[in-house]
């Protein structure tokens, strides 16, 4: 009897080490068949675009080349290595190559979220967290083809650790950061990971012996300085910090943008359910947490209320926060060590984890075989930049979603989704004229820059504002994009192309 324990104990440890490894392969399946959802931001185009650069040039962008408006103008890229990665895997397959990467980067970080979990908690209420914290980003349409994903599974492992050391008393190993470093090359999220870093210190410190507490604080400290020193491990040094933040400037323009808009519940929304679940369960359960937790959780949860991008950190990194007082709640039966029991059992848990890889590729390759992945139309207007390519237009006063696929094409922008190099009130301005609400900067920003033909969405006012305007004359429209360009007939000279 003792015997058959032991190895039903050691049998359930093994499968235990291949349950991350499981849901990240169906995570991994899961956004590879919906791959078309992942492609429905046009700056996934210029991400491309500036990758390529990057390894044309062997260089690192510091100023604006894409657009008329702010040509020159200092810009730095703080997605860079995100940004050759796209690059390289569109080079090598079309758009399956971003695709496969995107879904990749979310099986990794639902891998780990799931590893770092089932530390602390039971293995099904590990894979159920999991589960939710993939339905948020989901229901805001945030999972896509961009930098921010591929940092998704660093930000988990690098949140994880630190909750991980802040449980044992302990302070984090220096071994940890590159994982920072790594970080700050994907994307200038990284100043989250910074930010965490003081008050999850403050957890570890709370609970050490009073002897110990500040010498364990002050390792902290230096491991916080080691961090801030290796987020400058960079291409461009202590300036990806300033870059990171300068979206944080543009005021009122950030209600505009979708990502950093606020949170909307004028409809039942699943984040709203998880923070009405939250607050429920608290209260039910009796669920008692520690000053420093209570801040992350506060922190975080203002941070999703005050931008939808922030979400993402909610989904992933809440779970993280309650997993150790969770796991005091409902202790779980000890197993012991996947393979710990013989060399077999490794080869064991070995064997199972190839083989779910090699499932999950061959899944890849007869899914590929008969299904191509094609960017959302409505931010690629092809005939409509036809059109415009034959006319030889050089300055185009474009929509704000047509950024992307215009600087694919090579064509000279207007305004694109980088709305940090353009500033707050000229975007505004560009907003409020082609929305409707001034109507009368339209034709001012038309001619202050010399434009030779607009390219602005069907849906959108702009067009019938052009319509009715002097001197412009419309020449094409189909569901995606109306053209309008200058009217030598009604006396207006088209203005001269630089």
């Amino acid at each position: 009897m003792s015997l058959s324990f032991s190895n039903s104990i050691a049998l359930q440890g093994r499968a235990r080490a291949l349950v991350p490894l499981c849901v990240g392969a169906g995570t991994y399946l899961f956004f590879l068949f919906l791959g078309d959802m992942l492609l429905r931001d046009s700056d996934s185009f210029w991400q491309i675009k500036i990758g390529q650069w990057i390894l044309d040039h062997r260089a690192m962008p510091t100023a604006d080349f894409y657009s008329f408006t702010r040509t020159g103008a200092p810009w730095i890229s703080t997605s860079w290595l995100s940004q050759v990665a796209f690059a390289v895997s569109y080079a090598q397959w079309g758009w399956t190559g971003p695709v496969i990467l995107t879904a990749t980067a979310m099986a990794l970080a639902v891998a780990i979220l799931v590893y770092l979990l089932e530390l602390h908690i039971e293995t099904p209420r590990a894979v159920l967290f999991a589960m939710l914290a993939l339905t948020l980003p989901l229901s805001i349409h945030h999972v896509l083809a961009r930098p921010h994903i591929l940092a998704l599974p660093v930000m988990v492992a690098w949140v994880g650790l630190l909750m991980a050391a802040a449980s044992r008393r302990s302070a984090p190993s220096w071994t940890w950061l590159p994982l920072m470093a790594l970080w700050a090359n994907l994307h200038g999220g990284f100043v989250l990971g910074l930010a965490l870093i003081g008050p999850i210190s403050l957890e570890a410190v709370e609970h050490a012996e009073k002897g110990r507490r500040l010498a364990l604080f002050m390792r902290w400290v230096l491991f916080g300085i080691g961090a801030l020193i290796a987020s400058c491990c960079t291409p461009y040094g202590w300036r990806t910090l300033q870059g990171a933040t300068n979206i944080l400037s543009l005021g009122e323009l950030l209600t505009l943008i979708f990502e950093w808009m606020p949170a909307n519940f004028a409809t039942f929304t699943p984040f709203e359910g998880a923070l009405l679940a939250l607050i429920a369960f608290g209260y039910y359960r009796g669920l008692v947490l520690s000053a420093p937790r209570i801040f992350l959780i506060l922190f975080l949860t203002w941070s999703a209320l005050s931008h939808v991008r922030s979400i993402d950190a909610f989904a992933f990194l809440v779970p993280l926060v309650l997993a150790k007082p969770l796991g005091e709640m409902f202790p779980q039966p000890a197993l012991e060590p996947a393979g710990a029991d013989s060399w077999p059992g490794r080869y064991v848990t070995a064997l199972g984890a190839l083989m779910i890889v090699a499932a999950s590729w061959t899944s890849t390759s007869l899914y590929l075989g008969h299904h191509r992945f094609t960017f959302t139309m409505t931010q690629t207007p092809v005939a409509a930049v036809d059109l415009l390519e034959q006319r030889k237009v050089q300055r185009v006063f474009n929509a704000y979603q047509f950024g992307g696929y215009l600087i694919s094409r090579d064509i000279p922008v207007f305004v694109d989704g980088r709305a940090e190099l353009y500033g707050e009130k000229f975007i505004m301005d560009f907003f409020k004229a082609t929305e409707g609400k001034k109507p009368e900067l339209l034709p001012r920003l038309l001619d202050e820059h010399k434009i030779d033909a607009t390219l602005l969405g069907a849906d959108a006012p702009g067009p019938q504002i052009l319509d009715q305007l002097k001197g412009w004359k419309r020449i094409y429209a189909d569901d995606i994009a109306v053209i309008h360009v200058r009217d030598a007939a009604d006396g207006a000279t088209a203005a001269p192309s630089k």
